[in-house]
């Protein structure tokens, strides 16, 4: 099974363009390995908690491997299942305060205080920023993630980033 580690990689080639002969695992894996660390970071941003990352991360791929065939999109799929399994573990715990200042993965202030910002949206606001804003997602594409449309993906990044500027604003005056 897969462990995860967060690994930078400067390269990033295409995950759909998988040579002909190469199994379904492998491709899972080589998305893994290329994506993992990108998924694991916007989850981070999304839940405030390295462990709940972690843990989604896991979760979704293990997931995605036990449905091989069925899933059309593993990439989207992934984000997807990912996302709902760390809100789904948020909501069990019932947190108001989704920054962990505990554990082993350290953070600068800018980056502390931007994860409690975003702790302060919706989770649709949330989950929005984070794809697009941090991961780089086109709306159309965070729509499809989210299973929402493109028109509502628009409304609650234009809410979450006023939102979160307000946050931050207040924080620099503080």
């Amino acid at each position: 099974m897969f462990t995860f580690r967060p690994v930078f990689h400067p390269v990033m080639t295409s995950v759909d363009h998988v040579p002909a002969g190469v199994s379904r695992t492998d491709r899972i894996e080589r998305l893994y390995r290329e994506r993992g660390d990108r998924i694991w970071r916007g989850l981070l941003a999304f839940s405030g908690d390295p462990e709940v990352a972690s843990d989604a991360v896991a979760e979704a791929f293990a997931q995605v491997l036990r449905r091989g065939d069925e899933v059309r999109d593993p990439e989207r799929w992934v984000w997807r299942t990912a996302f709902r399994v760390a809100a789904g573990e948020l909501k069990r715990r019932r947190r108001s305060d989704v920054l962990t200042t505990e554990g082993s993965y350290e953070m600068e202030v800018p980056a502390r205080e931007l994860i409690v910002a975003l702790g302060a949206l919706s989770e649709r606001q949330r989950a929005s920023v984070v794809l697009h804003d941090g991961a780089g997602y086109p709306a159309r594409e965070v729509a499809r993630i989210l299973g929402s449309t493109e028109a509502a993906v628009r409304v609650h990044l234009m809410r979450g980033r006023r939102r979160l500027r307000d946050l931050l604003e207040d924080d620099e005056d503080a």
